[in-house]
């Protein structure tokens, strides 16, 4: 009797190792962690049937000419019913991913076009990707022509990577895998990408992976990924498909992809500009209050103003003028946050000799600093005052009364004095 010939499995390390190389071929990447992370993702795409979740993936430059759209153009051979856009709207996205074919691999090309300053607010387009990430994700649409329209659900979950200049909004980075491109160097080359040619060998690849995922639906879907230390909430969402995925492969993929994870996330963090609120929480307790208890608002603004590196004095809101920022912006900003009883923070009249100018208490943005910002740096609170006014005869404010109350007053000039 003749044996039933078997098809031999696949080596899922191998297998990614020919996608990264792949990208190597036409891609200039800022790191090697970022070759790591997008092989990943084209993997995990093909595993959307299997995944609670998926992690966006974003590549942003701040100059034109940075290789982004051509990072998407290797990624689309390489997912699975891969649609690419450079602009659509919510209703013809939520169509897309209900359609019987299947659940696509949405491309958004110059996504800065979406999102960017010029853009409007493009609400409905963030709330799909906003949702979309989770499995079970619906949104409800009105179908129907004229007085015979109804209600109906559409799902919003597939996989999603984006292109574009400058950021995105936080809500959309805080759920991506971010790939910050830049111009090549002069000695940093790259093979010339010829559709004709290379969009066959990627599609051979694409078709590779499709046969390798569909062994892992149930080890994916099953599957608790090791998270590296310290990453929790939304980055360990982010990644825990791409680790499933890492993990399945074996080989040298498990420990890559962890080191990958780390570096990105906190490439992330030191480069995303954090929400304005957490900044200006971050900076009242590490370059303003420093140790004070209370402070007038006049002497807040007068420390942030000064701060070089930060967006204080060139402030816009609702795409009015730039200007600095004024004792109205800084109280709405607060008021975003509650003091510890749960009431939102608020200026409070300071007592100052015979005055009391309106002002805020250290006490009621502890609980605010503990949750929003990061840990504060390792140098003690009067090491970090050289930002902080100065009493006319010389001394900081955290080193003027030890031990006691102390304030600023202010005046009608620049100039504070002490308060005894």
């Amino acid at each position: 009797m003749n044996a039933t010939p078997t098809t031999a499995p696949i080596d899922g390390a191998a297998l990614l190792d020919k996608v990264e190389a792949f990208h190597r071929r036409f891609n200039v990447f800022p790191t090697e962690h970022a070759y790591v992370a997008v092989a990943l993702w084209d993997a995990h795409a093909h595993l959307m049937d299997a995944l609670d979740g998926t992690a966006r993936i974003a590549f942003l430059s701040p100059e034109p000419g940075s290789g982004k759209s051509r990072a998407l153009e290797i990624v689309e051979t390489l997912t699975p019913r891969a649609a690419t856009t450079v602009n659509a709207s919510a209703n013809a996205l939520f169509r897309l991913v209900s359609a019987d074919e299947g659940t696509p691999t949405l491309l958004f090309d110059e996504i800065d076009t979406v999102f960017g300053p010029k853009a409007g607010g493009n609400e409905e387009v963030r709330g799909f990707l906003n949702s979309g990430y989770r499995r079970g994700a619906k949104s409800l649409r009105c179908v129907g022509d004229g007085s015979e329209q109804k209600a109906a659900f559409f799902p919003s979950f597939c996989a999603v990577a984006m292109a574009g200049l400058g950021s995105l909004p936080d809500t959309i980075l805080t759920r991506s895998v971010i790939i910050r491109m830049r111009k090549k160097a002069p000695n940093e080359k790259c093979e010339p990408y010829r559709r004709r040619v290379h969009e066959k060998q990627g599609h051979i690849l694409r078709d590779r992976l499709a046969d390798w995922t569909a062994t892992l639906h149930d080890q994916v879907a099953e599957a608790w990924p090791e998270m590296p230390e310290g990453v929790t909430d939304r980055p360990a969402d982010v990644w825990e498909p791409l680790l499933a995925v890492a993990d399945a492969a074996g080989g040298h993929w498990p420990a890559r992809a962890r080191a990958a994870c780390i570096e990105l996330i906190k490439s992330a963090a030191s480069n995303d500009e954090a929400s304005l609120g957490v900044r200006l929480l971050t900076d009242l307790r590490d370059k303003v209050f420093c140790g004070v208890d209370k402070m007038p608002t006049a002497a807040i603004l007068e420390v942030l103003l000064s701060l070089d590196d930060s967006p204080w004095a060139d402030l816009s809101e609702d795409g009015q003028a730039i200007k600095p920022l004024t004792a109205r912006r800084l109280s709405k900003l607060l008021s975003q946050y509650v003091r510890p009883d749960n009431t939102p923070i608020k200026p409070k009249g300071i007592r100052v000799g015979s005055t009391t100018p309106k002002g805020y208490y250290a006490e009621d943005l502890t609980d605010a600093w503990n949750r929003y910002c990061r840990p504060a740096p390792q140098e003690s609170a009067t090491s970090a005052t050289s930002a902080t006014p100065q009493f006319n005869q010389g001394e900081s404010v955290a080193e003027a009364l030890p031990g006691t109350r102390h304030m600023f007053a202010e005046t009608a000039t620049p100039t504070l004095r002490s308060v005894v």
